[in-house]
């Protein structure tokens, strides 16, 4: 059987367009690098670039997008800076009240001496590091949720194969260190984004 007469130019690109769409919205997803952007839809089929402005647009809303990823770690980090000086400053928790000490004079009727702290008994209940460390641990699951979420995001942008799109991406990566992270380490803590 001779195939030479079939398109094979579909292997290397795949057509979402179609699926009830009426306007011409054809979106085209690239699964090799490139630099076209002729029916680049950037994650979303309503992000869809039909022209110069907005290439451009779109290349300006990349860069600010991963910008802010880098100014949400930055603020997660101070959260947890700031949290973990509030929970040093955190009484302990008390397991038990204090056993009552019995005086050694002999004239005394056995009068129970207790000793209270009352720094303790001026805090509200339900402040000491144990609560405080169990209610930041759920802050903190929704902001890892959230900060993942968010990078994962990028990786699509990223993965349009656009090579405008890719560096617009790594600008915007660039630019958010430099503006939200003076007090971070270069290396990468995660493995996407």
């Amino acid at each position: 059987m001779d195939h030479s007469s079939h398109d094979h130019h579909h292997h290397m690109m795949m057509d979402h367009s179609g699926h009830g769409d009426m306007g011409g919205n054809k979106c085209s997803m690239n699964m090799l690098f490139t630099w076209d952007t002729s029916n680049l839809c950037i994650v979303f089929r309503q992000w869809h670039i039909t022209s110069n402005l907005s290439l451009v647009a779109s290349l300006i809303a990349v860069v600010l997008i991963c910008a802010g990823y880098e100014a949400l770690r930055e603020g997660i980090r101070r959260y947890e800076a700031a949290l973990a000086r509030r929970i040093e400053t955190a009484p302990l928790p008390q397991s038990r009240p204090p056993e009552p000490r019995y005086s050694d004079d002999d004239d005394d009727d056995d009068e129970p001496v207790t000793e209270t702290a009352p720094s303790l008994l001026a805090l509200p209940t339900g402040q000491n590091r144990t609560h405080i460390t169990q209610r930041a641990h759920v802050t903190k699951a929704v902001l890892y949720g959230i900060q993942n979420f968010y990078a994962f995001m990028i990786m699509l942008i990223f993965m349009t194969y656009n090579g405008w799109v890719m560096l617009a991406v790594s600008f915007g990566a660039g630019l958010g260190y430099l503006v939200f992270g003076g007090s971070t380490p270069v290396t990468k803590e995660t493995a996407c984004h």
